[in-house]
Order: structure tokens, then sequence, then C-alpha cells
């Protein structure tokens, strides 16, 4: 960490506060995630035993499919060379080959998971949890710490349209065609896993109905040009999200349609709730971007600052309700 742990105190007695003792903070992660929790100096390949970032997915789509470029670490361009060249089927099912496997959850997933007893002993909401990886590890975290999540997973259809699906730890997924009117998943219940880049489809058999990757250029465009995504949200999800502090993992703020969802959400917001971004010496370009948007950026390592702030939502989960 480039600050001692002394200097973020009061941070992370705030964070610590709201997840533990109101469950009003929401995680966002991003590829990021997945670096952290490796060996040291690993780099990632297909049968590794873990999963790849961002620039490490990239590197690979490039090498499948010969990118003729230079910048083999620009994921959009890169995906959309493959699309170009070779059609989404065979980009798909590389993005399945990657994704498919078992990877073992990484502390930060475990960490979630070991909340919801925390949650319900006081009464509080589960957790909702936005991600934009396509990976099931999070799911195996919840899985391997016996607590059912309720998944809602972008996706599109044969006819182009965007929704969003509902996945239920029990019965078969449903389509949301009326967000407004679904009332069906709620983190009153169970803890939301919301994958708005779409999700790996894990299920057998493996139809992979459900299957969607926002990952070249084109989806980029069409995401952000035919979809309002907070609409496409179920009611009682979009009434979360706009009423609570979010926490950026693993994230850069490169990404097109996170950055339009936050301006429509912070739009839509009644009232203001801190939120803060997690990043390991971010650049000059993405701190005034984060600052810019009243995001306060926390210069740490990701680990360390999952294992903190994990230590104290212990300590005060021995602390009695009420």
């Amino acid at each position: 960490m480039s600050e001692p742990f002394d200097y973020l105190a009061d941070h992370f007695a705030l964070v610590a506060d709201e997840i533990a003792l109101r469950g009003k903070v929401i995680p966002i992660l991003g590829a990021g995630v997945n670096l952290t929790g490796r060996p040291l100096d690993a780099r990632w390949e297909p049968g590794a035993g873990y999963l790849p970032g961002g620039g490490e997915l990239s590197a690979h789509l490039a090498a499948h499919f010969h990118y003729p470029g230079a910048d083999t670490e620009d994921l959009m361009r890169v995906a959309q060379y493959a699309l170009t060249a070779r059609g989404d089927g065979p980009l798909y099912d590389e993005l399945h080959r990657v994704f498919e496997a078992e990877h073992p959850p990484w502390p930060l997933h475990r960490f979630l998971a070991s909340l919801p007893p925390l949650l319900r002993a006081r009464e509080l909401p589960h957790q909702l949890i936005l991600t934009t990886n396509y990976d099931y590890a999070l799911e195996l975290a919840f899985a391997e710490a016996g607590e059912e999540v309720d998944i809602v997973a972008y996706s599109t259809g044969d006819d182009g349209r965007a929704r969003f699906w509902h996945v239920p730890p029990a019965g078969e997924p449903v389509l949301i065609e009326s967000p407004n009117d679904y009332y069906d998943v709620s983190t009153d219940v169970r803890t939301v896993i919301l994958k708005i880049h779409g999700s790996v489809d894990r299920r057998s058999p493996p139809d992979r109905e459900f299957e969607t990757f926002v990952i070249t250029e084109d989806d980029y465009i069409d995401y952000l040009t035919h979809t309002e995504p907070l609409s496409l949200f179920p009611v009682r999800i979009a009434a979360v999200l706009k009423t609570s502090h979010l926490l950026f993992l693993g994230y850069g703020l490169r990404d097109w349609n996170l950055r339009v969802l936050l301006r429509r959400l912070w739009r839509d917001q009644r009232r203001h709730y801190a939120s803060w971004a997690v990043q390991l010496r971010p650049d000059p370009i993405e701190l005034r971007f984060w600052t810019k948007r009243g995001v306060d950026v926390l210069d740490a390592d990701l680990g360390d600052y999952v294992k903190e702030v994990g230590d104290r939502v212990a300590a005060l989960s021995e602390q009695p309700a009420g």
C-alpha cells in the first residue's frame, strides 16, 4: 500500500459500519478483482487455475484470433476484430471455454459470501452485488458458504433486444419483460448478484441460451445507444441502487457503459450517498475522473483493503444487534 492503514482508519470504520450495521454498501466488482489472491508474478494462461484480468484476456484473444494490431491489450478492439473476422459464434465459444471452468473464489468473494448470516442476525437487507465480470467465482463462493443467491444477468436474445434474466436458486430462469412490474427478486429475500455485462451460462445441458458477453465495440455502442440500463433492472433492485453507497473494487472508469450507468444513477438519486474506489496507484486521468464524479479514491492494494474491512466487520459482528 502507498499509505499506512492508520491514514485510512476513518474510512475503514465508516465502510464497516455501513456494511455490518446498516447494509447500505453495494460492492461493484471489476476485472481487477481477478488479479488478487493469485501467486506473485503469475501470468494467466488457459488452465492456470485462476481467472484472467482484462489485459490478459485481451492478449489471449489476440493470439487465438491472430489479431494483426500491436494494441493487444485493448480488449474491446481485439474482441471486435474477432467478431468481424470469425463471427460471434467462435468468439463466444472461446469466452465460454475461458470462463466455464470452476475457478476458486478469492478472499474478496469469500468475504462477501460470509456476510449473509450477519445481515440476517441484524434483520438487515441482503447484499446487492454488481459486477461486470462474466465468471462464476462469486456464485461459487456463496455456494461453498451454503448461501443461496438470485442472479440477474444482462442478455440479448435472437431479436437483439436488451433485457435481463432472473436466475433463482431453484426453478427455471425467467425473462424480465416488464422490469417495473417484476417483484420476484429482492434483497429482502437473499443476496442478489447483478451482472450488467452478461454471464457465462454454466447450466446443464449447456444450451447457453442466456449467455451474453458485452465485450466488443459493437456491444458497447448497442448498450449505450439502445438501452437505459436502470430501466431494465427489476424495480426493487433499481431502488436499492439509488439509496446505497457504491464501493468500486478492481475497477477503472474506462468502461463506457459503467460510466453511463453511474451518470444516470446519480442523476436519479434524490439524496447523495458517498462512494469510494479502491485503486493502487491510480493514474492522474482516472483520479480526476473519479473526483469529478464525487468518488473518493483509496490508493490501496485490493487484497490488503479487503482484509482490513473484513477484520473490522468481523469485530462488529461480535457486538450485540440493536
